[in-house]
């Protein structure tokens, strides 16, 4: 715990955004200016929290409780990670909030520190009440780049915490309720070929058309899937299957020279109900001849995988808590799911009842200028305060 444990005036949920923002926690730096600024803050009301930090000591996910010591916790979740500035242009200081036509400009306003000021004010409120039920905050790294520092956030969070129930995951949905997502992963592919004249064809390998037959292998699966029938899970989504896809490639040295490196990612959108693993475990498969049947040609020559992320899908439930919990608290009675993946599968696959609902709008996500309206802000505001009454009771 910080040294400096003072108590304070608490501040507005507006107060705590303008103070997050300030920290540039692109998920390439650091994150411990900004966990040291909340630990310190929570710490001076009295709320002791815990990290838990990544591999090299550079980053960490904190997490704290407020209410009785026992088990059932609501959990409030959000990721301190944003994503790069670079080459974007934008109008105002993105690493300060600005206020101006009801939005508040800022890098990460959206997504989502938003929430997470919102979430930090609530548990504060929560300690400060002395609520029947407790609540908790889980506030994670490196979700941008694949969500690698939830689990084990997760993880840590047993044992030293008592087990939360219902996990909201604080992701920008306008404040709708969303209780499913695709679940995703992704491969890093470096294909290494062996250079000779293009004349001489047959005694090289080529990287970019030995690459291009495993484009080829996702560009058939599409097809594959998208003429089955559609499983009851998929039927919400848009598009209502799994996908596969390759959306940037580099590679060779000349027209005239067979290509010695082939480099490109391919993700996978894979739809509850489905096995993210076995859709992984087919395309290793694939590689896995190729680079047989390259270094049959040339020893040299071969196929390098590195799976960046994976993140599981977020199932809809049956009678989900969470879910239910967030329609009481918002009114929000529509189904609704989303293609892109968060954290609130691993929260589930964890255990957790999950849902997402959260303020902003994630097409203003990643922007120049991202913004979250203020009316969104406010909204997330009531959330917390109806919140906060449920858990008094």
């Amino acid at each position: 715990m910080p040294a400096s444990t003072v108590a304070s005036a608490p501040l507005s949920p507006r107060q705590i955004l303008d103070r997050l923002v300030k920290f540039p926690t692109v998920s390439r730096d650091t994150n411990l200016p900004l966990v040291d600024w909340v630990e310190e803050y929570l710490a001076g009301h009295g709320i002791q929290s815990h990290r838990h930090y990544n591999e090299d000591g550079t980053k960490a996910a904190l997490f704290a409780h407020a209410g009785p010591w026992e088990e059932g916790a609501v959990v409030l979740s959000g990721h301190t990670d944003v994503v790069p500035v670079d080459g974007q242009h934008w109008t105002s200081d993105p690493w300060t909030v600005t206020e101006r036509d009801g939005r508040l400009y800022g890098r990460g306003t959206c997504d989502m520190k938003g929430f997470d000021a919102l979430a930090i004010w609530a548990l504060v409120e929560a300690h400060r009440r002395g609520v029947n039920r407790p609540l908790q905050i889980a506030l994670s790294y490196d979700e941008e780049v694949g969500c690698t520092g939830a689990p084990p956030m997760i993880a840590a969070m047993q044992g030293v915490l008592p087990k939360g129930a219902a996990a909201i995951i604080g992701e920008p949905s306008t404040m709708k309720v969303i209780n499913g997502h695709k679940g995703g992963t992704g491969f890093h592919v470096h294909v290494k070929g062996f250079e000779v004249h293009s004349s001489l064809l047959p005694y090289g390998v080529s990287a970019i058309m030995e690459g291009a037959r495993l484009i080829q292998w996702a560009n058939d699966r599409n097809a594959m899937i998208q003429a089955q029938p559609r499983a009851p899970q998929a039927l919400a989504f848009d598009p209502p299957f799994t996908t596969l896809h390759v959306g940037m490639i580099s590679g060779g040295t000349a027209h005239n020279i067979t290509a010695a490196d082939c480099r490109f990612a391919l993700e996978m959108r894979v739809v509850p109900g489905e096995d993210l693993e076995a859709h992984a475990q087919a395309f290793i498969v694939e590689v896995a001849r190729l680079d047989a049947a390259m270094k049959q040609l040339r020893p040299e020559a071969g196929i390098h995988l590195d799976r960046f992320f994976g993140v599981p899908a977020l199932t809809p439930e049956r009678e989900g808590e969470a879910e239910a919990i967030c329609r009481r608290l918002t009114g929000d009675n529509a189904t609704g799911v989303v293609s892109y993946g968060t954290e609130a599968g691993q929260f589930q696959e964890a255990g957790y009842s999950a849902a997402i609902c959260g303020p902003g709008d994630i097409a203003q996500a990643h922007q120049a200028d991202e913004w979250l309206s203020l009316a969104e802000f406010e909204a997330g505001h009531r959330f917390m305060q109806r919140l906060l009454d449920e858990l008094s009771r």
